[in-house]
């Protein structure tokens, strides 16, 4: 071990809680992690009011209700389930609930944060009965292996296009980035910086290559330096309970078809980033999650008590995947970036130096390393390997986890019964089925923004 543990010191309390010397990680290692994952993935603390805002909620109150609902989730993930796993309001519900719920159906924000809480009480019901954990286990282990792969081309497309190597194209709908543009250039020198970091084996790459893109960025001017680094956080009481004082609005059949898609993309997206981010840590054994009824249940709660306090439905975070790169094991990592989110409420101001162009290399580079799975999926049997291959393309050509896992579980029972397997099919596997024709059929019949 790096560290010389002290059993009656903090590092051999913090041995003890997060069996750091069991994982073979020391506090450093996970602290870095921990680092590494909250700089990867702050920029929701600005995102989330930003599209909440556009709804009519008080971005101030916004940005506080993100911030303690991803203290509140990376804290119960870590000492719950002491996974490496962060947990904040994930985007794509934020941009259903504006566009989708509050702007196209013309349902208010008031009555649409009504619809959040009672997703999230299902959700935590759901997640106490252990149903939710047997769905998991059910998955076959090739879609496992396609789940951590898919998220891993989904986030390193996310870094392609954050940091402008890849953008919008009327023609092909995505084509090649100008490098006309100086911040592109950013992404170029993070990504080379990082790679040859990775390939020397230096410990921490990818953090280091985070701070260098943002030195770089700051000293030639193409990241502005924040003009002051304190500010207190805002006010939480226009969003706080307002879910639950309009809980009359639930009476209408329109609500609950907004429960149904708040309730069933976030089951599903949530399952999918744990398996995927499991399978990167190694903390899968025998196809199964150690300790996933605990993971899920902070998830669960978190979801909870952030439509409480005024924001829409928390989930784990494939950003989680560039800590864990650089060694996060233990809930130890999660911790670390709860605490980081904390910190961010006073210095707020600080975190805009951290842009989508420093982030970028990271993700790309992330995704490689998830890509590994691919080597897994038994290619040879087409009722496996078409099914796992419309989960990896889906993720990143949808940009929605919940739509690759769809492709997947749609096809994979009709395959394998196909294929004169149908015993080793689940009941649960056309179940889900059933379910994600429903959840298909019902965003596709929802007014589009």
């Amino acid at each position: 071990m790096e560290e010389r543990v002290n059993a009656n010191g903090l590092t051999g309390v913090l041995d003890r809680v997060f069996h750091l010397s069991e994982n073979k990680t020391t506090v450093r290692q996970e602290s870095m992690a921990g680092l590494t994952t909250f700089m990867a993935m702050a920029y929701i603390l600005f995102v989330n009011p930003s599209i909440l805002g556009a709804a009519g909620m008080d971005k101030g109150a916004v940005f506080t209700a993100t911030a303690l609902s991803a203290i509140l989730g990376c804290f119960l993930m870590g000492f719950l389930a002491n996974y490496p796993i962060a947990i904040a309001p994930g985007l794509g519900d934020n941009a259903f609930f504006t566009y989708s719920v509050v702007l196209a159906m013309g349902i208010p924000w008031q009555k649409a944060m009504a619809g959040v809480f009672v997703a999230s009480v299902l959700f935590t019901i759901i997640s106490f009965l252990k149903i939710r954990e047997k769905i998991i286990d059910a998955i076959p282990q090739d879609l496992k292996y396609a789940m951590a792969a898919g998220i891993g081309l989904f986030i390193a497309f996310v870094g392609l296009q954050g940091g402008g190597l890849v953008v919008a194209n009327k023609s092909s709908l995505v084509g090649i980035g100008s490098f006309t543009v100086p911040t592109t250039w950013l992404t170029i020198f993070g990504l080379f910086f990082t790679g040859i970091l990775m390939a020397k084996k230096i410990p921490g790459s990818i953090f280091y290559g985070l701070v260098a893109t943002t030195v770089l960025g700051l000293g030639t001017g193409l990241i502005k330096m924040p003009s002051q680094f304190i500010s207190l956080a805002p006010s939480l009481k226009p969003t706080f309970g307002i879910g639950i004082m309009n809980l009359s609005a639930m009476t209408s059949p329109q609500m609950w078809a907004v429960v149904l898609i708040f309730f069933l993309v976030a089951f599903f997206d949530t399952a999918g980033t744990l398996i995927g981010l499991a399978q990167q840590a190694g903390i899968m054994k025998n196809g199964k999650m150690p300790r996933i009824g605990r993971a899920l249940m902070a998830d669960s709660l978190s979801m909870l008590g952030g439509s409480v306090m005024g924001t829409t439905p928390t989930a784990a975070y494939v950003e989680s995947s560039a800590g864990i790169a650089i060694g996060g094991k233990t809930g130890l990592t999660a911790v670390v970036t709860g605490l980081l989110f904390m910190l961010s409420m006073i210095f707020s101001p600080f975190l805009t130096v951290v842009t989508s162009n420093v982030t970028a290399p990271a993700l790309i580079i992330v995704g490689v390393l998830m890509a590994s799975s691919l080597k897994e999926i038994q290619w040879d049997k087409l009722e496996v390997a078409l099914p796992s291959f419309l989960v990896i393309l889906g993720m990143p050509l949808t940009y929605n986890i919940c739509y690759g896992i769809a492709f997947g579980f749609l096809t994979y029972p009709l395959f394998m019964t196909a294929a004169g397997k149908r015993k080793k099919v689940s009941p649960l596997m056309w179940l889900m089925l059933v379910i994600f024709i429903i959840l298909l059929y019902v965003l596709n019949i929802l007014p589009r923004s």
